[in-house]
C-alpha cells in the first residue's frame, strides 16, 4: 500500500516551478550562482549506481535552478546524457577493496590530481561527489586545501553516506570529515542523527529505490491486480524467445570489472548445479554499462548450456520487467538487493573477496548482515552466502530453496513494504520542510528533488 502511494504521488506531480531565493545570502548556492547569471556544478560519480544516482541529481538541478546550468567532471553513460562531458572513463575509479586497489594506486592518485585541476579550473560553485568514498575524499580534502584562500569556496557535497555505521571504530571518523565536506546528503534515515552528533552537517534525501517506485509506477504489482505484472512477464518472454514453462534465474554479478569476473563464474556453475533440479532453465543477466564488462560476460556466457539473455543493465524499464519474468534471483550485495525487493522478486545475496580483504573485513566489522533489507529490519529476511562460504554448491542449494519454496518466498516478499516503509516516512517530512520554506508544489516527492533542493537552498554557513 505504502509503494502504490508514492508511485501514485509521483505520477501526479507536475515539474515543479522554479523557486525564487527570497533573500540572498552568500553561502547559498542559488544566490552565488543568480550573481553569476549561471550554475556552475563541478560532479563525480565512480561507479554505475553512482552515475545513475548523479544523473538524477543533474535533471532535477537543471529543472530546479533558477539560471542555467552547467557542469563538469567524471561519470558515466547517464550523466553524460544529462550534459557532462567526462574528465575520464568512470570505470577507471570504479575499484573495491584494500588489496584491490595495491595494483592501480598510483593511477588513482594521477586521476584525483588531474580531477582537482579541472575542478579549480572550472570554478564551480557546487562540488558534488556520488559514493566511491576513497576517491571522493581525497579529492574534496585537496580541493578544500586549495580553495582555503579563496573569499568564495565552492559548498562541498557528498551524496551516499560512507556505512561508517557498519564498522568498529566508524563513527569516530566522520568528525574529521567536516574539515572538506560541507554538507552530507544521506539515503538512510539513521545515518543524519550520527552525522550531527558528530558535527557534519547533513540531510535525509531519500533512498533512490523510492525514485524507481516513482518512475516505474509500480503500483499495479503491489496490489491484488497482478494483470499488469502477468503482461510485462509475458511480454518479457515472447520479446526474448523464451519458453512459457521455463524457469527464468536473474543474475546480478555486479558492475565493477573486478566483481563480475569473481562473480559470474561462481553464479554459472551455481545454476550448472541446479540442470536436474528444474526444468528449462534459463538465464538473464542485465550488464552494466561497461564495454569492458559487457565484452567479458559475452564471452562468457557463450559457451555455457543455458539460454542466456543479456539485457542493458542501464534501461530501469528492461531491468524490471526482466525481474517480472524471473522466478529468483542471485546477486552480489548493493544497490540490485533493493532493485530485486522493489520487484518482490526473491533473491540470494553472494559475495567474495580477496581473502586478505575479507580478513580485515571480519576483523572492522560490527554489524551481522551486508545486504540493506536485513539490516534495515535488522533480520535476514534475504539469505546472504559469504566470503569462503560463497561456493558453487552452497549457493545452489539455497537458490534451490528460494525458488521452490513458499515460505521462503513470501518471507521476502512480504517483507518490502516493511523496508520501504523505514525509508519514506522520514523522507516525506524532510519534503514537507522544503515545501513549507520555499512554497513549493505539496507533491514533490522525489529523492532527486529533495537533493537538489538541499544543494541549491543549504547555507553552508549554518550547521
Amino acid at each position: 500500500m505504502l509503494l502504490r502511494w508514492i508511485a501514485a504521488a509521483g505520477r501526479r506531480r507536475p515539474l515543479p516551478s522554479r523557486p525564487l531565493a527570497r533573500d540572498l545570502s552568500c553561502g547559498r548556492v542559488v544566490d552565488s550562482a543568480a550573481r553569476d547569471g549561471e550554475l556552475r556544478v563541478f560532479v563525480v560519480a565512480g561507479e554505475v549506481s553512482g552515475d545513475s544516482l548523479a544523473s538524477r541529481l543533474m535533471a532535477s538541478l537543471k529543472a530546479l535552478s533558477p539560471v542555467p546550468v552547467r557542469f563538469a567532471g567524471v561519470g558515466g553513460e547517464l550523466m553524460c546524457k544529462e550534459g557532462l562531458q567526462s574528465l575520464f572513463p568512470m570505470e577507471e575509479i570504479a575499484i573495491m577493496g584494500l588489496w584491490e586497489l595495491l595494483p592501480h594506486i598510483y593511477s588513482v592518485k594521477r586521476k584525483i590530481e588531474n580531477t582537482v585541476d579541472a575542478a579549480m579550473l572550472f570554478q564551480p560553485h557546487a562540488v558534488v561527489t556520488v559514493d566511491s568514498k576513497g576517491f571522493s575524499f581525497r579529492l574534496l580534502k585537496k580541493l578544500k586545501c586549495k580553495s582555503s584562500r579563496k573569499v568564495q569556496s565552492p559548498f562541498h557535497i557528498h551524496y551516499v553516506s560512507p556505512s561508517f555505521w557498519a564498522w568498529k571504530g566508524g563513527e569516530s571518523k566522520l568528525s574529521k570529515l567536516h574539515d572538506f565536506v560541507d554538507h552530507m546528503l544521506c539515503i538512510l534515515p539513521f545515518e543524519v542523527e550520527i552525522c550531527r552528533l558528530n558535527g557534519l552537517p547533513a540531510t535525509y534525501v531519500g533512498h533512490p529505490l523510492l525514485d524507481d517506485a516513482i518512475g516505474l509506477h509500480m503500483e499495479p504489482e503491489l496490489s491484488s491486480d497482478t494483470s499488469n505484472h502477468q503482461r510485462s512477464c509475458e511480454a518479457f518472454r515472447l520479446k526474448h524467445g523464451l519458453s512459457p514453462d521455463s524457469t527464468i534465474i536473474t543474475m546480478l554479478p555486479g558492475s565493477r570489472m573486478q566483481e563480475v569476473v569473481r562473480m559470474l563464474p561462481i553464479f554459472l556453475h551455481t545454476v550448472q548445479n541446479l540442470r536436474h533440479s528444474f526444468n528449462e532453465l534459463s538465464l538473464v543477466i542485465p550488464v552494466a554499462p561497461h564495454r569492458d564488462v559487457r565484452a567479458y560476460v559475452e564471452k562468457v556466457v557463450q559457451s555455457g548450456p543455458f539460454p542466456v539473455v543479456l539485457i542493458p543493465g542501464g534501461s530501469l524499464k528492461e531491468r524490471y520487467d526482466a525481474f517480472s519474468a524471473s522466478r529468483a534471483a542471485l546477486c552480489t550485495s548493493g544497490t540490485a538487493v533493493m532493485e530485486l525487493m522493489l520487484a518482490k522478486l526473491p533473491c540470494v545475496v553472494a559475495y567474495q573477496a580477496h581473502f586478505i580483504t575479507e580478513c580485515l573485513i571480519h576483523l572492522r566489522k560490527k554489524i551481522n548482515f551486508i545486504s540493506l533489507p536485513n539490516i534495515l529490519l535488522n533480520s535476514p529476511v534475504v539469505p546472504e552466502i559469504l566470503f569462503r562460504a560463497c561456493t558453487a554448491t552452497n549457493l545452489a542449494a539455497k537458490l534451490s530453496e528460494v525458488i521452490s519454496n513458499d515460505e521462503v518466498r513470501q518471507m521476502q516478499i512480504e517483507s518490502t513494504d516493511q523496508v520501504f516503509q523505514v525509508l519514506y516516512e522520514p523522507f516525506k517530512k524532510q519534503g514537507t520542510l522544503f515545501v513549507e520554506e520555499l512554497g513549493l508544489p505539496s507533491n514533490v516527492l522525489s529523492p532527486s528533488m529533495i537533493a537538489a533542493l538541499t544543494v541549491l537552498y543549504t547555507d553552508k554557513h549554518q550547521n
